[in-house]
């Protein structure tokens, strides 16, 4: 399983974008919900439904980098 600390400090509620900080968070997916959703958790276990269109394929403990709750790139596995 992915530690996030590992991708930086930021949380899914304290930080992000507000017009436009441009922050991505780093969250793991817990599992994917639907087509171009998954539900997935930020570093502190906060969880949140995750547009994944732009990351085909997310499946469970994948990280994504979520900027305004769409999932705009996924890390490679072992990669920090």
């Amino acid at each position: 399983m992915a530690n996030l600390i590992d991708y930086g400090t930021c949380t899914l509620e304290d930080d992000g974008c507000t017009t436009c900080g441009d922050i991505a968070v780093p969250v793991r997916v817990i599992r994917p919900l639907a087509d171009e959703v998954a539900l997935c958790e930020d570093r502190v276990g906060r969880e949140a439904e995750i547009a994944t269109a732009f990351t085909p394929g997310a499946s469970a403990d994948d990280v994504l980098l979520v900027h305004m709750g769409v999932a705009i790139a996924s890390i490679p596995r072992g990669e920090a």
